[in-house]
């Protein structure tokens, strides 16, 4: 067997199965999940019917590039969404399909990573745990760059040593974070992207998150964005990771996109050729009808923002939390230890949401992830609501 598959930690998720099988939870009370980030709003008909309508294609092999007409779709967004010239972005070069995100910034480590050398990956803290597994898989050693509220929850850069930024080899960023939600800047965006250049590392962005933010607000910049605008216009050592998942609601999909710098693309798709997670060509004709509609996003954006309003007036005075910048987490500071509130409250309300400290590593400067909760506003929003009622009665009993 591998010997790296021993460096694994076990995934958060486990963590909590485990925390919660020493409890029992009131019977008379619903199960309310605020756990998981799984969207439940309706998948749009545009991507059900057009899913339906190719039904024959299961009938052929799909290839690793996808259909003209999937990276053509999905470059005319990228270049709407982030107002980046139609010139600058090449279906054929800068664009490749995948089969979900998770599975892009798993597989992605795998093909950067020079093995030669113990190269740095690094990430935020607390963070996707997809990232450290990619690291570790590809024989690199993780940094992790703490998120806390010093920084307003986005990583300190500035306090990264010289000497890791001369070993690192590949970055992730996931901008909105998950689970803060906060948002880098353009300013942020374009800092990284010097340093990529100046200690010759690849930037892996995640910006699975970034269709969810307030209408009123400001739109989360994007990496490639930053780049073109700061004249790295072939978008030298910068990847953007996008999916279905969130924006449309449809995480069963598993539908998503790189894109970026082609020399990366290019050497990515050599290795996706080998690695087969080629999605079948139903799929990228749904994906086709998601990517060219922006009407049904606009209603998943104003559902959440709803459910935003809606549990902060309930819980905001008795929960240290803000509005996040974009996503649909809410990163709230408890009022006890993290994993003992998350027991606590899943044995007396019947409410499940995931301690901080599982979504990160201890530090020399400590877990960043400690004292927080994540609590996904993905249930309807009566479920949310109520959801928030029994969480302001659980905190107000303690």
């Amino acid at each position: 067997m591998n010997p790296d598959l021993a460096l694994l930690q076990p995934y958060p998720f486990e963590k909590l199965a485990q925390l919660k099988s020493c409890v029992t939870p009131p019977a008379h009370l619903s199960h309310i999940a605020l756990s998981v980030g799984e969207p439940k709003h309706p998948t749009p008909h545009i991507i059900t019917e057009a899913l339906l309508e190719h039904l024959h294609g299961f009938g052929q092999y799909p290839t690793t590039r996808g259909l003209d007409s999937l990276r053509e779709s999905i470059a005319s967004w990228i270049c709407q969404r982030f107002n980046i010239k139609t010139t600058d972005i090449s279906p054929h070069d800068h664009v490749l399909p995948v089969s979900g995100t998770r599975e892009a910034l798993f597989s992605f480590a795998q093909c950067i990573i020079d093995k030669t050398e113990r190269g740095v990956v690094a990430m935020p803290n607390p963070f996707y745990q997809i990232y450290e597994g990619a690291a570790l898989l590809a024989g690199a050693e993780p940094h992790f760059i703490n998120c806390d509220e010093s920084n307003n929850y986005l990583p300190d850069y500035d306090a990264v040593d010289e000497s890791v930024w001369k070993r690192c080899q590949l970055l992730y960023i996931c901008n909105p974070g998950n689970p803060s939600g906060a948002v880098h800047s353009n300013a942020q965006l374009r800092h990284l992207i010097k340093l990529a250049h100046r200690y010759n590392f690849v930037i892996a962005a995640d910006e699975c998150y970034s269709e969810i933010y307030p209408e009123n607000g400001t739109k989360p910049s994007g990496l490639l964005q930053a780049s073109a605008a700061m004249g790295n216009k072939n978008f030298a050592r910068c990847v953007v990771f996008h999916s279905l998942s969130k924006r449309s609601n449809a995480p069963g999909l598993r539908s998503g996109f790189v894109a970026g710098d082609p020399s990366v693309i290019n050497e990515y798709f050599r290795y996706r050729t080998y690695h087969g997670c080629t999605m079948p060509v139903p799929t990228q004709h749904a994906s086709i009808a998601a990517w060219s509609d922006e009407r049904h996003v606009e209603h998943n954006r104003a559902l959440y923002q709803q459910k935003f309003t809606s549990v902060i007036d309930i819980v905001g005075d008795s929960m240290e939390l803000n509005r996040p910048d974009a996503g649909f987490y809410l990163w709230a500071k408890t009022p006890i230890a993290d994993d003992l509130f998350a027991q606590k409250l899943y044995e007396q309300q019947n409410i499940t949401v995931l301690p901080g400290q599982y979504l990160s590593r201890d530090t020399e400067q400590g877990n960043p992830g400690k004292n927080h909760v994540r609590m996904a506003l993905v249930a309807p929003v009566e479920e949310c609501i109520d959801a928030a009622n029994r969480i302001k009665q659980f905190i107000q009993s303690l």
